[in-house]
C-alpha cells in the first residue's frame, strides 16, 4: 500500500517535505514540490483524508438533522446552512429523519465517533432527557427554544408569532378561528398551540378541537382540510395555518368546490414562500433560510452564545 514513505523514496526527499506538499503548506523549494508531485502520480496515491482530519483534530464536516427534504421549510434551513458552510470550508453530512428517533439517534451516534464535528438538529423526535447525554461536551445547535438547557440555539418565536396572527384576524372582525398544524409535538409546535389557546382565551373566544389540524405537511393536507371543513356544523371563519403548502392545496380546493375566500373562509399562512405570492395568500414572513445561516454561525462559536430569536412579518395579501 503506498504512503507517504514511499513517495519520499522515490522522490528523494524527508518525510515531512512529502507532507508539507500534499497539505499545501509554503515554504517548500518548487524542484522539490514538482518531484514530490511526479512520486504521487507514479503511485497512484490518494491522500487519507481521514488521517488528516485526526491529526488536526476536525473533520471539515457538519452533521444536519432534519426530519424531511421535500418540505420548503427544512429546504430553506438547509439553503441557509449550506451557503454559510461553504464560506468556511465546512462539508454538510444530511441525516433525514421521517421523525424516526432511532434515525435520529444514529446522528448522535456519528457525533459521538467523531464523523462529524457538530450537528445541526432543525427538528426533533427525541425528549431531552434521551438527547442530553449526547450533547454533553458537544458541539450541538438547537433549531428550537429549547427550555432549563444550557446549549446553543436559535429560534423563531412562534408563540408570539400565532398570537399576532390572531390579533389580526381579531381586528378583520374573526372570532371563530381554526388552527392548521404540522404535529402536535415538539416544541415549535405546543409553542403554536400554548399561543393559540392564549389568545383565545385572553379574547373570550371560543376553541374547539375539531378546529385544530394534525398532519398538516403537503398540498394534498390542505385539500383535505377544506373538505373536513365544508362538513362542519360549527366551522371556523378563520383558519391559521402553519405552511403555505398547505394553504396552496387548501385555496385550490376551496376555489373548485365554490367556497369563497376570504368571504366564506378566511385564510391566514405562514412562511410566505413565493408559492403564496403567486396564490395572493397572507402570509407571515418567516425567516427560514436565517435560522439556517445563524445556525451554523453558532456551531462555529466556541462559547456559550445567546440565544438568537428571530421574529415574523406579516404581509397582507386577499386571503383575509
Amino acid at each position: 500500500m503506498t504512503n507517504i514513505r514511499s513517495i519520499a523514496k522515490l522522490a528523494g526527499v524527508s518525510v515531512s517535505t512529502v507532507s508539507r506538499v500534499l497539505n499545501q503548506h509554503p515554504y517548500v523549494k518548487e524542484e522539490k514540490r514538482l518531484k514530490v508531485l511526479d512520486a504521487v502520480e507514479q503511485l497512484n496515491y490518494i491522500k487519507n483524508a481521514n488521517a488528516v482530519h485526526l491529526s488536526k483534530g476536525k473533520t471539515y464536516s457538519i452533521g444536519v438533522v432534519l426530519p424531511y427534504l421535500n418540505l420548503p421549510y427544512f429546504g430553506e434551513i438547509l439553503q441557509g446552512i449550506a451557503g454559510e458552510a461553504l464560506k468556511h470550508g465546512y462539508h454538510l453530512q444530511l441525516f433525514q429523519t421521517n421523525y424516526d428517533k432511532g434515525a435520529e439517534l444514529d446522528a448522535f451516534h456519528r457525533l459521538q465517533m467523531k464523523e462529524v464535528d457538530g450537528l445541526i438538529l432543525t427538528s426533533r423526535s427525541n425528549s431531552l432527557d434521551i438527547l442530553t447525554p449526547f450533547t454533553e461536551n458537544a458541539n450541538v445547535v438547537f433549531c428550537e427554544n429549547v427550555y432549563g438547557q444550557s446549549c446553543k440555539k436559535i429560534y423563531i418565536d412562534h408563540y408570539q408569532g400565532v398570537r399576532n396572527g390572531l390579533e389580526y384576524l381579531y381586528s378583520k372582525g374573526h372570532s371563530r378561528i381554526g388552527l392548521c398544524l404540522h404535529r402536535m409535538y415538539g416544541t415549535n409546535s405546543e409553542e403554536r398551540i400554548r399561543g393559540y389557546y392564549d389568545s383565545s382565551e385572553a379574547a373570550g373566544n371560543p376553541v374547539r378541537d375539531e378546529w385544530i389540524f394534525n398532519d398538516c405537511y403537503h398540498l394534498e393536507d390542505g385539500r383535505d382540510v377544506v373538505k373536513t371543513w365544508e362538513q362542519m356544523k360549527e366551522k371556523p371563519s378563520a383558519l391559521i395555518v402553519t405552511s403555505d403548502q398547505v394553504s396552496a392545496g387548501m385555496v385550490t380546493e376551496a376555489g373548485k368546490r365554490g367556497i369563497r375566500i376570504p368571504d366564506d373562509l378566511a385564510i391566514l399562512s405562514f412562511d410566505n414562500h413565493p408559492i403564496a405570492d403567486a396564490l395572493d395568500i397572507t402570509s407571515f414572513e418567516v425567516p427560514i433560510r436565517k435560522v439556517g445561516e445563524e445556525s451554523f454561525k453558532l456551531f462555529l462559536e466556541n462559547t456559550d452564545p445567546s440565544p438568537v430569536i428571530l421574529e415574523t412579518k406579516l404581509f397582507e395579501r386577499g386571503t383575509v
